[in-house]
């Protein structure tokens, strides 16, 4: 047997037996879903769906962009660092190997929906269906380093985060006027087809080894700058999109408990993020923020136009805005929600909180 082999094999054992030690301390993190939660995978596409350009990152630790669309930490950062891992990278990138590889990835991409159609205006980005082919080839990438029983384990033992539902509003339904789905579904009816959507692609989850999935709703999407600087009248949320959140996350949530029945165990966790952010949007004194309407980045009414760019209005103080941009909360705002997600009661995470879990499975 050549040496290169012989070397190749000790170190893959090696690697193997850290990772069994690493195991004890530390649970791999998968996320999935849209802008809220992509770390960086869209800088590596052809897209305009991208926050890799200066102010965004001015608060993340290097000062830099780096495709998250914040002005610093977003969600996935803040739970990683309350499971003890390290911030998971993007999928795409190159980084992405050895020990880095089974702390887990983040395979989220900006501008994308529960169904395919939605976000085509943003060309080439990684649509939901993808991002699952993509958590298959990991597990074929963990094998070659860990082997199978190890990968199965990784994965099992796994925390994985799906954020994705309000594109397929703001940027379907309600893109443009008599859009094609708009005239294809009456409201109602296309909430129920995009739960049975989003129904299957959590089944396709669970059958790829997931068994501890956080499921965040939408946001009060008709709160949100852009909507206010679009839709609003005199200055209130988008009655039509606030009916839209209203209608889509209860069904969420009845879908997400009807899934744990049919398994016969709780492996889908709902995070009512609208519930979140209505507390701070309906009052954001409580929360240190002066004002929850307006975007720190950004230019038009509200700062909610167009896109955050050098040339944007841009607050001094991140921390009294609880939006950063039209359309994405702060990291102020996000770390409020993933307190909800870690410690919230029944009425923000159903039927139980992130340090529940985490004091669950660290006794299994």
């Amino acid at each position: 047997m050549a040496t290169s082999s012989i070397v190749g094999m000790i170190f893959g054992l090696l690697l193997a037996l850290k990772y069994i030690v690493l195991l004890a301390e530390a649970r791999a993190f998968f996320v999935f879903g849209d802008s809220l939660v992509d770390s960086g995978n869209n800088n590596y596409l052809a897209t305009t769906a991208r926050a890799d350009s200066p102010p965004y990152g001015i608060d993340y630790p290097t000062h830099r962009p780096t495709g998250r669309f914040s002005n610093g930490l977003n969600i996935p950062d803040l739970i990683s660092q309350l499971i003890g891992s390290e911030s998971v990278l993007p999928y795409l990138s190159p980084e992405l190997s050895g020990q880095k590889l089974l702390n887990g990835a983040n395979f989220a991409s900006a501008g994308i929906g529960i169904l395919n159609d939605t976000g085509v205006q943003f060309i080439n980005i990684i649509r939901m269906y993808r991002q699952l082919e993509y958590f298959n080839e990991y597990q074929r990438r963990a094998r070659a380093l860990i082997g199978a029983d190890q990968t199965t384990r990784l994965v099992k033992g796994a925390l994985v985060l799906v954020t994705v539902g309000g594109n397929d509003f703001v940027n379907n339904y309600y893109l443009v006027p008599y859009s094609a789905r708009s005239r294809q579904f009456r409201l109602p009816d296309y909430v129920k087809y995009l739960i049975s959507e989003y129904r299957k692609l959590l089944i396709t989850l669970y059958k790829q080894g997931a068994r501890r999935v956080l499921v965040t709703g939408t946001g009060p999407m008709g709160c949100v700058p852009a909507e206010l600087a679009t839709r609003s009248t005199n200055g209130g949320c988008s009655a039509e999109l606030q009916r839209a959140a209203s209608l889509y996350n209860p069904q969420l949530a009845q879908m997400l408990k009807g899934l744990n029945m049919e398994i016969g165990k709780t492996v889908f966790i709902s995070a009512n993020t609208q519930q979140t952010h209505r507390d701070f949007i309906s009052n954001p004194q409580a929360y240190g923020f002066t004002t929850s309407k307006i975007a720190c980045c950004g230019q038009g009414p509200f700062n909610g136009l167009g896109l955050c760019t050098i040339a944007s209005n841009l607050c001094p103080n991140r921390n009294l805005y609880a939006f950063w941009d039209p359309f994405h909360p702060s990291e102020k705002a996000n770390r409020l929600i993933v307190e909800q997600i870690y410690s919230g009661t029944t009425k923000y995470m159903d039927p139980m909180n992130l340090s529940t879990i985490m004091t669950l499975d660290a006794r299994a």
